[in-house]
């Protein structure tokens, strides 16, 4: 393990999560001397915020610094995220983000390789992206949406937190996947987007539950669609254990051992850690060798 903090620390809400890992006993031990900061690369009020201040309270209380919360709002996230980046790689300057920090990567061609400057540390939660309107809209479902759309193309409004943010590359997806032209209407943040959809001012939003549960608890915003993993938790557990029950029954593993193979169990999250860092692989292979298939 390398020695020192060789990377600076991010944890991220609904996506992602780092604080310093690399680091060398003693600092490990001391870890913090000082008051700790936990940059929020949105505005206040946004889903990162709503998780990141219990958060902060709760670490305060284990760790017997102050956590402090710092919203660095900008460019998508990418003013906080480099803030980040650029801080003094010692665990004192943490990151609550989203996977926005991918989008600003791809979107905006960072100074900086974010794998590389940020150490993972926690996922805090994963949530769905709805699809928000007025309780007043007619569009009841997608279907509605796209049928809408293509009787008038480029009508239909959307908000986003900002140009190149999750919300608006995901309502781009949705463009590209369903053929429609709803047209983009960027905000500095999530909350006055969220505000002028409420007022009528945009037609409706991609966003999470979390960042709108206010606004949908008072009935100011319809949900009228969830994005969704596709496989139930409960099977997704279930089978997961069975599976490596399996795994580890000597007999099972005698007939491996034959095909000369071992058996690896491992929850379902590092399984999903393992087949994105075969991709991650393979694709450099493939683009290296400009392997193209006939």
């Amino acid at each position: 393990m390398a020695q020192g903090f060789g990377r600076r620390a991010a944890i991220a809400g609904l996506g992602t999560g780092v604080l310093p890992h690399r680091a060398r006993a003693q600092a490990d031990a001391a870890w913090p001397v000082r008051p700790v900061r936990i940059v929020v690369p949105f505005t206040p009020g946004g889903s990162n915020d709503a998780m990141a201040r219990p958060l902060a309270e709760r670490l305060q209380a284990r760790f017997g610094q102050p956590f402090v919360i710092e919203n660095r709002p900008g460019a998508g996230s990418a003013v906080g995220v480099t803030m980040v980046a650029q801080s003094a790689p010692d665990g004192h300057t943490l990151l609550v983000t989203t996977s926005s920090v991918a989008a600003i990567a791809a979107v905006q061609g960072t100074s900086f390789d974010a794998a590389a400057e940020l150490d993972t540390v926690a996922l805090l939660a994963k949530s769905p992206l709805v699809v928000l309107v007025r309780p007043d809209s007619p569009v009841r479902s997608m279907q509605d949406l796209v049928r809408m759309d293509r009787d008038r193309p480029g009508t239909l409004t959307f908000a986003s937190s900002g140009p190149g943010s999750t919300t608006h590359i995901m309502t781009e997806l949705f463009n590209l996947r369903a053929g429609t032209r709803l047209t983009h209407v960027p905000y500095r943040g999530t909350a006055p987007a969220l505000t002028d959809v409420v007022a009528g001012r945009v037609d409706l939003m991609f966003t999470t539950i979390a960042s709108a549960a206010g606004q949908i608890r008072g009935n100011l915003l319809r949900i009228v669609a969830y994005t969704d993993d596709g496989l139930p938790a409960g099977v997704r557990t279930r089978l997961n254990a069975a599976v490596n029950e399996t795994l580890r029954d000597p007999a099972f593993a005698r007939y491996l051992a034959g095909e000369g193979a071992v058996p690896a169990p491992m929850p379902p999250e590092e399984f999903d850690a393992f087949l994105r860092r075969e991709i991650a692989t393979l694709r450099e292979v493939v683009a290296a060798a400009r392997i193209r298939a006939d």
